[in-house]
Formats: C-alpha cells, sequence, structure tokens
C-alpha cells in the first residue's frame, strides 16, 4: 500500500489514497480540489524515498470534504483565595480532506472510486 507523509498546518500525517483526514484550515469550498506539496516521504515497503526535507515535485492531490469548526474546548484560570476566576472557550477551525492521488519519486497511485474527468467525446462529422 503506497503512502506518503505529508506537512500541512505545522503537522505530519501519514496518508495513503482513500484516507480521510482532518487538518488545519486550508482555503478552499467543499468540492474543490486542493494539492499540498509538503511531501516529506512517499513509497511502500522496501521502496521508501525520503525528502531532505522535502521530494522535489510530489505532491498529494486531496478534494475537500468538510469545513466546520471542532468541539469547544474551555480553558479556566482560577487563583484560590483571591476571588479570581476567568473562563474562555475556544473552537479550532479545521479541513476534512479525502486523499485522492499520491505522485512524485516514480509513484503514482490513485483512487479508483475518484471520478476522473473524461475527455470530450470524438464526433464524426
Amino acid at each position: 500500500m503506497v503512502y506518503a507523509i505529508i506537512r500541512t498546518g505545522g503537522k505530519q500525517h501519514r496518508v495513503s489514497v482513500g484516507d480521510r483526514i482532518d487538518v488545519e484550515k486550508l482555503p478552499g469550498e467543499v468540492g474543490e480540489t486542493v494539492e499540498i506539496d509538503q511531501v516529506l516521504a512517499v513509497g511502500e515497503g522496501d521502496n521508501l524515498e525520503v525528502g531532505s526535507p522535502v521530494i522535489p515535485d510530489a505532491k498529494v492531490t486531496c478534494e475537500v470534504v468538510l469545513q466546520d469548526r471542532a468541539r469547544k474546548v474551555l480553558v479556566g484560570k482560577y487563583r484560590r483565595r483571591k476571588n479570581y476566576y476567568r473562563k474562555n472557550g475556544h473552537r479550532q477551525s479545521f479541513t476534512r480532506v479525502r486523499i485522492d492521488e499520491i505522485s512524485g519519486a516514480g509513484i503514482h497511485a490513485t483512487d479508483p472510486k475518484v471520478r476522473q474527468p473524461e475527455s470530450a467525446p470524438v464526433t464524426e462529422s
């Protein structure tokens, strides 16, 4: 199984074709295609290509499935005997993407379930 290690949003993710992962918010609407070119490693088994730090011309193509915000995280500060309490909430934005294609270092993997754009039919006149 071909996999890649990508860097996006300050984090590293190990992805394979067909995976759905949540990453830090990326620009793009639901249904749009996003290319991630920060590929740190790509391959499978003994045939693993590792970049220094990234592999040139390698990319991971994914489709934006969801733009949303995570559950609220409550943060509280408290000082005993000082009548001091502060409560704050935070919701982090994220983007859920589906990995459609991994390419680079002589490897090309595509999800067969993803519909590829068809070329225009040839008509004879």
